[in-house]
C-alpha cells in the first residue's frame, strides 16, 4: 500500500468508525401520561395551579382595594370579602389537591403498583 493510500483507509476509519458504531438518538418521551393514574395526576395537579394563581390574583385585587379604599365602608368591606373568599378558596384547593393524592396514594398502594 502507497501511503497516500494508508493516509484515506486511516482517515476513512477514524471518520466512519463512529458513524457506524454510535446509538440512534431517540426524542424524549411527552412523559408517563399512558396510565390513566398519572393523566388525573397531570389534570389535578394543572387545575390546582391555576386555582393558586387565580386566587393569587384575587389576593392583589383586594389587597389593592383596602388600601385604596380611602375609608370608605363599601369599598373596604367589598375588599374585606374579596380577601376572605380568596383565601377560602385557596384552603379548599390546597385541601382537594391534598385529598387527592391520600386517595391517589391510597389506590396505588392498594392496587399494587
Amino acid at each position: 500500500m502507497s501511503k497516500k493510500q494508508l493516509t484515506f483507509l486511516s482517515l476513512f476509519i477514524s471518520v466512519g468508525i463512529p458513524f457506524v458504531l454510535t446509538n440512534t438518538a431517540l426524542a424524549q418521551s411527552a412523559g408517563d401520561v399512558g396510565q390513566v393514574e398519572n393523566f388525573i395526576r397531570n389534570v389535578i395537579q394543572v387545575i390546582a395551579g391555576l386555582a393558586g394563581l387565580i386566587a393569587t390574583g384575587f389576593f392583589v385585587v383586594g389587597g389593592f382595594g383596602y388600601i385604596t379604599s380611602s375609608g370608605n365602608p363599601e369599598t373596604l368591606e367589598k375588599s374585606k370579602r374579596t380577601l376572605i373568599f380568596s383565601g377560602l378558596g385557596l384552603a379548599i384547593t390546597i385541601g382537594a389537591f391534598v385529598l387527592s393524592n391520600i386517595v391517589t396514594g391510597i389506590a396505588t398502594n392498594a392496587f399494587g403498583r
